[in-house]
Parts: C-alpha cells; structure tokens; sequence
C-alpha cells in the first residue's frame, strides 16, 4: 500500500473499506461511457481533483503514476481527431485523414473521457491494500473464498513483475548479452519474464493447494471488514459527481448519448 500520494490528513482515506472506493466509481464511470461530450467529462475531471485534493492528495507524488495516462489519453484523442465520424466544416482532407469539426470535437471528449474515467482508477491503486481489498470482497460482496484468495496472490505477484525484470535487466548485462539490440533484447526479456511468471505461479498455486486453499468448507477471516458511515459518504460522493456531470452536459446542451 502506498501513501507516498497522500499528505498527513489524506491518510484516512487508506482506512475507507476498498469495496466502498470500487463501489463509488461504478455510477461515475456509467455515466462517464453513457455520452461522449466534452463538458460532462470536464466536470468530472475537476470535480476528483477537487475531492482528491480536499483529502490531502500529493499533485507531486501522483505525477509519475499519471505520466502513461497523460501519454495515452491524447494519442486516443488524436486517433479520433484524424479518422473520426466527418461532421461540420472541413479542416483537412488527405486520404484516409478526414478533420472535420465533428471529429474534433470528438477527439477532445475522448481524450476528457479517458482522463476522467482513469484518474480515479490509478488514485484507487495507490490506497487499497490486497488484504484489504480481499477481506472486503469475501466478508462484503461474498465472493468465493477461493477466487479472492487466488485473486490476492495474484495482486501480490503484482509488485514482483518490476524486481523481476530490473533482475533480468542486470542478469543480460552481465553476460554481455544486452550492449545492442535494443528491440531483440526487449522482446526477449518479455519472454523470460512470461516464463518466469509462468513458473511462479505454478508453484504458487500448488503451495496453496498443499495448505488447503481450495478446500470445500466455509472459510472464516483474521480480520474484519468495516463497512461504515466513511464508506458510505464514500459512495454517495461518486454518485452525486456522475449525477453532476449528467446534468451539467443536458442543461448546457453538450449531452451526446452514445446509444442512439
């Protein structure tokens, strides 16, 4: 669990049930993919940096966890921008690359929608704990003992892929085998790491079988899961924010459903 994103006050947010955190994106997000506009997608995007930062959110410490999104986000925009639905005046024609107003605006409300869809999602990475998160699917959603207790080992495993490769890294240039061939060393590194992760999980999953893991009786759990009024304010801030961005995008008449 990290806290490296978060200041002194912000740290409560770590003791919010995961459940509740995973549970308060579902109405953002389903109203995020019910349209494609701009403004809906704007709003949402300002109002989790307000929240984020009124719980004590680190700008500095969630820039580096933000870079691949803020990378990703605009290349989806500018796919849009070059190849999107033609509507409105014409900006460029040159081939298959058609830019038109419609395809802008659309690329712009991609690239809005990505951000807005995807910022609490890496927030939400960087403050749940495994345990946590498993504990609360067990003892809240009721989920197989089994499946979270494989999904736990998996998220733990997580974490290694990084140690893993910087080992294969070090391991290569060692033997001489990584001064050229920047592509083919890649490729072969993501090989090895495949294999690696292959085989760990393998011995991993018969430990756990060996301990009686998958056993056929209900499982009980070391520690409980609280599910109070945090999580519940939780849940009812995701809510009213998708609730907001819906009626902001219809009264400003930038609402554009996506199944029409």
């Amino acid at each position: 669990m990290s806290t490296a994103v978060l200041a002194g006050p912000g740290r409560r947010v770590l003791t919010v049930n995961p459940v509740a955190k995973i549970a308060a994106l579902v109405p953002l997000t389903l109203c995020l993919l019910s349209t494609l506009d701009w403004l809906s997608a704007v709003v949402a995007v300002v109002g989790e940096l307000v929240v984020f930062l009124a719980v004590g959110l680190r700008a500095r410490g969630l820039g580096r966890r933000l870079l691949p999104l803020l990378v990703a986000a605009p290349l989806a925009g500018v796919t849009m921008v070059l190849y999107g639905r033609p509507s409105g005046e014409t900006y460029l024609r040159l081939g298959l690359v058609h830019v038109t107003e419609g395809s802008v605006a659309i690329g712009l409300a991609t690239t809005a929608r990505l951000v807005a869809i995807a910022l609490p999602a890496v927030v939400l990475l960087a403050t749940i704990d495994p345990t946590d998160l498993a504990d609360g699917l067990a003892q809240r959603w009721r989920l197989p003992g089994r499946f979270v207790l494989g999904a736990l080992a998996g998220l733990r495993l997580v974490g290694l892929f990084l140690q893993d490769w910087r080992s294969l890294e070090l391991a290569r240039r060692a033997r001489g085998v990584a001064d050229s061939g920047r592509l083919r060393r890649f490729a072969g590194q993501v090989l090895a790491l495949l294999v690696l992760a292959v085989r760990r999980g393998s011995r991993l999953a018969t430990a756990m079988e060996a301990r009686g893991f998958d056993g056929p009786t209900a499982r009980t759990w070391a520690r409980p899961s609280p599910f109070g009024r945090a999580e519940v304010v939780t849940i009812a801030a995701g809510a009213a924010l998708g609730a907001l961005c819906v009626v902001v995008a219809v009264l400003a008449g930038t609402w554009n459903p996506v199944l029409t």
